[in-house]
């Protein structure tokens, strides 16, 4: 590695290592997880047919906004996620310390997705504050029409929604198998709520993993039917889900899923390695 590159990683390094950016990063996940706690609701709301919204975190966002202080909390929210995403963008550009090994390269890749992730979620909830109608759901069918619409946009659309399934698939195996486990102080933990968090988190990903598959199926879908209405994210395959008897237990389940993902969040806050 070059001296300049060297000085660059550093540098980062010792930005990453800021505490003012952790006591920020570890507030974003209690914001985070509230949005996640609100998600839940939403969709529990469409799973007995009472909900119209967005089921999605923009449809959490703007539930908030409705609340007394609601705009408040949501700008504390949107810098609690910016300071995520600086958080996670320091971390895909160093990496972990140690030979840079295929699961290193990997998790850095995570890394900067979450950073992406982040920032459209801080983005989003600064639209919401500034009274736009930001949807999730809306965003991703304009953007699937307009592609569908130039040459070989239903080839990319279709390969979108195979990532996304993969995504959905990936996130729910690295739920199953605990990987979240090494990003926690494990051993910080008491005795008694190690194993529920754990579990909670479990529980979390693999339901937010159901849903991202699920999303990531719809979207193949639009591509091969032409139907971009069918690519809103995981607004479609939350309400999709709805429209089956058998589908709605289903939404039931990710729904508690999604509010254990919450909590989850907020045990992060305490827990997460930083």
């Amino acid at each position: 590695m070059s001296t300049a590159a060297s000085n660059v990683k550093h540098q980062a390094s010792r930005a990453a290592e800021s505490k003012p950016l952790e006591y920020l990063a570890r507030g974003g996940f209690i914001g985070y997880g509230i949005i996640h706690l609100l998600f839940a609701w939403i969709a529990l709301q469409v799973a007995m047919g009472g909900s119209g919204q967005d089921s999605d975190q923009s449809g959490a966002l703007q539930e908030i906004a409705k609340q007394p202080f609601g705009k408040t909390l949501l700008i504390v929210i949107a810098v609690g996620l910016g300071a995520m995403a600086i958080w996670q963008a320091f971390e895909a550009a160093i990496g972990e310390s140690g030979p840079q090994d295929t699961r290193a390269k990997a998790e850095r890749v995570l890394n900067g997705a979450r950073a992406i992730l982040y920032s459209y979620l801080a983005w989003t909830a600064v639209k919401v504050v500034q009274g736009a109608d930001s949807s999730m759901g809306d965003s991703n069918a304009g953007m699937t029409a307009s592609l569908m619409d130039s040459d070989g946009g239903r080839i990319l659309v279709g390969l979108v929604g195979l990532v996304v399934l993969g995504v959905g698939v990936g996130m729910a195996i690295y739920g199953y198998k605990k990987k979240f486990k090494r990003h926690l102080k494990t051993q910080e933990m008491p005795a008694g709520t190690r194993k529920p968090i754990i579990r909670l988190g479990m529980a979390g990903y693999m339901a937010k993993g159901t849903a991202y598959a699920i999303a990531g199926l719809l979207v193949m879908s639009a591509a091969l039917n032409y139907d971009p209405e069918k690519a809103r994210g995981l607004d479609a395959a939350l309400k999709t889900l709805a429209g089956y008897s058998w589908g709605v237990w289903l939404l039931v389940l990710i729904a508690a899923g999604i509010a254990a993902f919450g909590v989850y969040c907020l045990a992060q806050s305490k827990y997460r390695k930083i």
